[in-house]
């Protein structure tokens, strides 16, 4: 039987991710790149990256697709563009950009170490208002809230 790390791994063997300097690089540059946020509404609207098209993980495949409620032209029209999916620790963002690739979309990645990693680095986050989001909050915000329950029996 499979665990998380093990579907983790299978992504990343066809997955390439990108680090958040090397994305805040190419932004600056210039390039055509398409920021796909894939976090719940409310991680959204609390920080996200300027620019980023919000699609949440689970309406991710008929937001990729014509003809759905969810449909997003945008991201529709983007499987020959790059596309830099989006999370908050780059684990989701992973298997999306996957999903993604079996959809047809040539051109996608991960944000290694997500919206954490893009913080960590101190690049700007802005809110659902646009005002940019202190970093000090956005470090309480985006740290691990893992309870002792959620880690299971003790081997």
């Amino acid at each position: 039987m499979k665990n998380y790390n093990d579907l983790m791994q299978e992504c990343l063997e066809t997955v390439q991710e990108v680090f958040p300097w090397d994305l805040d690089e190419a932004i600056q540059a210039g390039q055509d790149v398409l920021l796909l946020d894939v976090r719940e509404p409310d991680e959204y609207d609390a920080m996200h990256i300027r620019n980023s098209l919000f699609v949440p993980r689970g309406v991710l495949e008929s937001a990729c697709e014509w003809g759905f409620d969810d449909t997003v032209p945008e991201l529709v029209q983007a499987r020959e563009r790059e596309v830099v999916v989006i999370c908050r620790s780059g684990n989701r963002s992973a298997f999306a950009a996957k999903t993604m690739q079996d959809l047809g979309y040539q051109n996608v990645k991960s944000l290694k170490t997500g919206i954490r990693g893009w913080n960590d680095f101190e690049l700007p986050l802005i809110d659902r208002a646009g005002k940019e989001v202190d970093i000090d909050e956005a470090d309480e915000f985006l740290a691990s809230k893992v309870s002792a329950e959620q880690m299971g029996p003790q081997q």
